[in-house]
C-alpha cells in the first residue's frame, strides 16, 4: 500500500490500553492505517522517517476551557492588580491610580478577596474616591466583583432588582440595600458591557487565530469549549466566526461546544435553543451537543455548595438546581440524546447531579445515554468517591490548580475555610481515578494572554506534583513551593497523558475518531525530544512537541 507517511524506530505511546507501546506508524489520507513494530512496515511503501527512538503520543485533548468567553476577555482591559493587604490600603491605592491618571471614563482593578482581611468594600467606599467615573474591581478568581453607584446605575441595578439564585449569583445587600459587592453570573454584564458595540468580527477571529497558533504549539488538538456565561450574543457571534473559519480551512482543532445556562428560570426551553445550536454551529470541526449548567460557585468566596458547613461561616451554599430539576433535564437530554457538563466545585454540588443520574439511570435501564460530566471537584464527600465510576459519570479535573494556582499556600487558604481535614482532602483525583472512573483532564481557562495556564504539560506536572518550583513554566504569582495535600493524590505520567488523550475523547465523544494511536483514527501524534515517560517531573511543563500533527498533516507554528 502507497502511504503518505512512515515512521520507525519511535517510543509510541498509543493511550490505546490494550497496546499501549509501539514502534512503527503509518499514515495515509489522515488516518492512522498501520500501528505495531517495524515488521509490518513491509506491507507498506513511501518515505520513511527514521525518529531515532524519539517519543510519540496522541494529540492532546482539553476536556474545559473557554474559547468563547477568553474572546470576551481579550478585549477587555483587567486593569491594575491590586496587593496590598487591608480595606484602607486597597482603597488608597485606587485613589493614587486615579489620581495619577485622571479624567478616565472607566478604572479597572484585580483584587484578591484576602487581601481585604475579612473586611468588605461598599459602593459608598468606591463613590467617595471617585463619584464620577465607573470603578469595578475583578475578584482574582473571576468569581465576583465590587462597583460604584454610577456602574449600578448604568444598569439599572436598585435594592429591588432580584438575584438571580440567591445565595450563588446574587447582589450582596446590607439592610435590603445593595452594597456593590456582585456575585457569580451576574457580575458578566458589568464586566464585557463595553463590548456590545465595539466587538468587531474582525476582532473576533483575531483573538481565536492566537488561540488556535498556541494550541498547533502545544499539540492541542480538540477542546471542550464550556461557554461565556450570560453573554449569548458573542457567544454565538464566535461560534458563527469558528464556523466561517473551519469552511475557509483556518480551524485544525476540533471544539466541542456548549449551550451555557446560569439563571435557571431560562431552562424552559433549553431543548429548542440546543436543538438550533447543533443544527446551526454544525461543521467538521465544531459541534455542539451538550448543555452546560452552574451547579455552584468556587471556595474562596464561599458559594461553592458543601454537604457539611464552612468553618469560618457556618453556611453551606447553595445549588443552582435541585435533584428533582436535574432528573427533569436528564429525562429531556436523554430523549434529545444530548449530553450535560457541570460546574460542580462544592460536594453538594456533585451529590445532587450523581443522585439524579442514578435515579434516571433506573428509571430509563439500557435507554439511558446521556453523558454527564462533573467539572473542577475541589471537594468530595467520602461516600461520594466510588460513584463516578457506579454511574457512568466523567470526573474532570483542573491539575494545575492542585496547587499553587491562587499564589501563597493553598492549603493555609483553604484551611480558614474548611478546616484542616476537609483542607488536606481536596483534589482527590487519584482515589476517584483508582475505582474505575474515567478521569478526564483540562486547563479551564478564561484569558488568552500568554497562554501559560493553557499549558497540558503544566497541568501534567502539577497534576504529578501537587506543587510549583522554580523550574515551573508558571506565572509569577503563582508560585509556591509547598506541596499541596494529600500527596497520595498525585498522578502518574501514563494517567496524565490517559487524561489528556482517549479519557478527553470519551467525554466528548469523539473516541471513534480521536484520543488514540490506533488503526482508523485521525492522525493526531506528536512528536518530543524527550521521553515523557521518564521525563523530570519538577520542569516539566517546559516540554513542548518538537512536532505535531493533526489528521496527518505537520502543523506550522509562528516561528516557522
Amino acid at each position: 500500500m502507497k502511504a503518505d507517511r512512515i515512521i520507525k524506530n519511535a517510543k509510541v505511546f498509543t493511550a490505546n490500553t490494550d497496546n499501549l507501546q509501539a514502534t512503527a506508524i503509518v499514515v495515509k489520507e489522515g488516518k492512522f492505517v498501520y500501528v505495531g513494530d517495524e515488521s509490518g512496515l513491509s506491507d507498506y511503501e513511501g518515505e520513511v522517517t527514521d525518529l531515532g527512538g524519539r517519543f510519540v503520543m496522541p494529540g492532546i485533548i482539553d476536556s474545559h476551557v473557554h474559547v468563547t468567553m477568553s474572546v470576551g476577555f481579550e478585549y477587555t482591559e483587567m486593569g491594575e492588580r491590586i496587593e496590598c493587604e487591608g480595606k484602607e490600603k486597597v482603597l488608597a491605592f485606587i485613589a493614587d491610580h486615579i489620581k495619577e491618571n485622571p479624567g478616565q471614563e472607566r478604572y479597572r482593578f484585580i483584587l484578591e478577596r484576602a487581601y481585604l482581611k475579612g473586611e468588605e468594600i461598599v459602593k459608598e467606599d468606591l463613590d467617595r474616591i471617585c463619584p464620577d467615573s465607573e470603578i469595578l474591581i475583578m475578584e482574582g478568581e473571576n468569581h465576583s466583583i465590587w462597583v460604584n453607584s454610577k456602574l449600578l446605575a448604568k444598569h439599572g441595578v436598585t435594592d429591588e432588582t432580584p438575584d438571580v439564585v440567591t445565595g450563588l449569583s446574587y447582589f450582596v445587600r446590607k439592610d435590603g440595600h445593595v452594597t456593590g459587592n456582585i456575585y457569580e453570573s451576574l457580575q458578566m454584564r458589568f464586566l464585557f458591557d463595553h463590548l456590545k458595540d465595539n466587538l468587531t468580527d474582525e476582532m473576533i477571529e483575531d483573538a481565536v487565530t492566537r488561540w488556535i497558533e498556541f494550541s498547533k504549539e502545544a499539540g492541542v488538538c480538540a477542546v471542550f469549549d464550556s461557554g461565556f456565561p450570560e453573554q449569548y450574543e458573542i457567544h454565538e457571534r464566535v461560534y458563527a466566526c469558528l464556523c466561517k473559519m473551519d469552511r475557509e480551512g483556518k480551524l485544525p482543532i476540533y471544539i466541542d461546544g456548549c449551550y451555557c445556562i446560569t439563571d435557571p428560570k431560562k431552562l424552559e426551553d433549553f431543548a429548542g435553543e440546543l436543538r438550533r445550536f447543533n443544527r446551526e454551529y454544525n461543521t467538521e470541526h465544531l459541534k455542539v451537543h451538550t448543555l452546560k449548567l452552574f451547579m455552584d460557585g468556587t471556595l474562596k468566596i464561599e458559594t461553592a455548595a458543601l454537604v457539611t458547613p464552612y468553618a469560618d461561616t457556618g453556611v453551606t451554599g447553595v445549588t443552582a438546581q435541585s435533584v428533582d430539576q436535574l432528573v427533569k433535564i436528564l429525562r429531556i437530554l436523554n430523549e434529545e440524546g444530548m449530553d450535560l457538563h457541570l460546574h460542580t466545585v462544592g460536594e453538594r454540588a456533585s451529590r445532587n447531579v450523581l443522585d439524579a443520574v442514578e435515579i434516571v439511570k433506573k428509571e430509563l435501564g439500557d435507554r439511558y445515554r446521556v453523558k454527564v460530566t462533573c467539572a473542577h471537584l475541589e471537594i468530595q464527600d467520602d461516600a461520594d468517591l466510588d460513584r463516578f465510576a457506579k454511574l457512568g459519570v466523567y470526573a474532570n479535573y483542573s491539575p494545575w490548580w492542585h496547587c499553587g494556582n491562587m499564589g501563597g499556600n493553598p492549603y493555609e487558604t483553604w484551611r480558614v475555610l474548611i478546616g484542616d481535614k476537609r483542607a488536606a482532602n481536596m483534589y482527590r483525583c487519584k482515589t476517584i481515578w483508582d475505582t474505575g472512573a474515567i478521569v478526564t483532564w483540562s486547563s479551564d481557562e478564561v484569558f488568552y494572554g500568554y497562554f501559560t495556564e493553557w499549558n497540558p504539560y503544566l497541568g501534567m506536572e502539577v497534576g504529578m506534583t501537587r506543587q510549583i518550583t522554580e523550574k515551573t513554566r508558571q506565572a509569577e504569582y503563582c508560585r509556591t513551593v509547598v506541596a499541596n495535600p494529600p500527596l497520595s493524590e498525585r498522578m502518574s505520567i501514563e494517567e496524565m497523558i490517559l487524561g489528556y488523550t482517549i479519557n478527553g475523547a470519551k467525554q466528548l465523544g469523539i473516541e471513534a475518531s480521536k484520543g488514540s494511536i490506533e488503526v482508523g483514527k485521525d492522525a493526531d501524534f506528536l512528536v518530543f525530544d524527550k521521553d515523557l515517560l521518564t521525563a523530570e517531573k519538577e520542569g516539566f511543563s517546559n516540554n513542548f512537541p518538537e512536532e505535531v500533527y493533526f489528521s496527518g498533516i505537520k502543523m506550522e507554528n509562528r516561528e516557522s
